[in-house]
């Protein structure tokens, strides 16, 4: 960044700035941390060279802050994947049962922007096709904070719900599926070619409660990519032009994480991968009746308070689940 020239192309300037910034959020946190521990055992020399208990009640009160700052150190170093800095694509599918699953996927929906939004994380829906009754038959957000797709990947999978059914008139309780999938948003920086030749790209028009522009113009953008097959759609924007800009980042973020996966000898279309939106494939269930419980089935997580969970309060999950895929090294 000293070098002579350095501001000549301003656009270089700024990626290798911020890599700089990128790496000092690592080096530095443990440099202070590094200081702290010889101030520490300094302290605590001294200490043994006296009979001091206010200078002992220090040490124990810096050692519990030190102690507190190493594991959250420790936690951040599990998110060191080469994606795990990304934004993130998620999206939710319900699974069969109609307007119980589709209403699910919606709760999740919700939960996921609850929890973006508490973390002071930006949320951005790309794609929303409401369901008949209610609920929704699919969603697509774009959810841009520190590290989003880092966090996020511990909610890939299928979630499941038991409650007493709101659209039941019997008060019956029913079990719904709905499947989450979260895909990192790819800039300039991805080297992720896309033959227009390869693209299928059809407009329709766009869904939902109503207006002047609803219904009346085909700004949607359907486009498919046919040598692998995936699907990607757009509706938010009244411009056909940036729905289609939006789908086209969607299906980028989509090839990127097939193309990571081949990397990894995995060698499985993204498709082929997802599991039945079903019994016995869930990674997560939440329990309203006869009792409140949400338990990661991966992790063997319980949380009592369902309410919360589904507020957006499911960092507890997301740490554990991480800190699991950490220490096995997966």
């Amino acid at each position: 960044m000293a070098s002579q020239g350095f501001w000549d192309n301003q656009e270089d300037a700024r990626a290798v700035i911020d890599r700089s910034k990128a790496l000092k959020a690592w080096t530095e946190p443990w440099s202070s941390l590094s200081g702290r521990v010889d101030d520490l055992l300094e302290m605590a020399s001294l200490l043994a060279d006296s009979d001091e208990a206010e200078l002992e009640s220090e040490i124990e009160t810096e050692v519990e802050e030190a102690a507190r700052e190493l594991a959250k150190l420790e936690f951040r170093n599990m998110l060191r994947g080469p994606d795990a800095h990304r934004d993130a694509i998620l999206t939710v599918h319900p699974g069969a049962g109609g307007t119980e699953s589709q209403d699910w996927a919606e709760m999740l929906v919700r939960m996921y922007s609850r929890f973006a939004e508490q973390r002071g994380w930006k949320v951005e829906v790309l794609d929303l096709i409401p369901g008949d009754e209610a609920g929704i038959k699919s969603a697509a957000l774009e959810i841009t904070g520190d590290h989003a797709y880092g966090y996020l990947t511990a909610e890939n999978g299928v979630h499941r719900l038991v409650r007493i059914s709101p659209f039941d008139a019997q008060g019956r309780r029913h079990t719904s599926f709905a499947s989450v999938f979260v895909y990192p948003v790819v800039e300039d920086d991805v080297e992720i070619e896309i033959d227009e030749g390869d693209l299928r790209i059809d407009t329709y028009r766009a869904s939902g409660a109503g207006g002047q522009h609803v219904n009346k113009t085909d700004s949607a953008v359907r486009i498919t990519h046919e040598p692998t097959g995936i699907v990607v759609s757009c509706q938010q924007e009244r411009s056909q032009h940036k729905n289609r800009a939006k789908a086209m980042k969607m299906l980028l973020a989509a090839l990127y994480q097939r193309a990571q996966e081949e990397k990894e000898a995995e060698r499985q279309k993204l498709e082929q991968s997802k599991t039945d939106i079903a019994w016995g494939n869930q990674i997560r269930s939440y329990v309203l009746q006869p009792y409140t419980m949400v338990k990661d089935h991966r992790t063997d997580v319980e949380v009592g308070n369902a309410q919360g969970v589904l507020d957006g309060d499911i960092d507890t999950f997301i740490e554990a689940y991480l800190r699991r895929k950490g220490e096995s090294g997966a």
